[in-house]
């Protein structure tokens, strides 16, 4: 998952709330960290997003693939 899907998945699955979530709320599976230090220090989106997903109890469905854009066609 690169940055860009992250926020796409963030912003699809929280709305308006996403902001916040991101800069504010600390995650223990991270370091004890903000999603955003998180990613700043290096974690990998992926982890951060599954970390977010069962700290927010996202539903198992909703946490692969999101973020993505459809391929382009040919």
């Amino acid at each position: 998952m690169r940055r860009s899907e992250f926020n796409r998945a963030v912003a699809d699955e929280f709305g308006d709330r996403s902001n916040a979530i991101v800069n504010d709320l600390v995650l223990s599976q991270v370091g004890d960290r903000t999603p955003a230090d998180a990613i700043a220090a290096g974690v990998p989106p992926r982890d951060v997003w599954l970390a977010l997903c069962a700290e927010l109890d996202v539903p198992v469905a909703r946490r692969h693939g999101v973020g993505r854009l459809e391929p382009r066609a040919r």
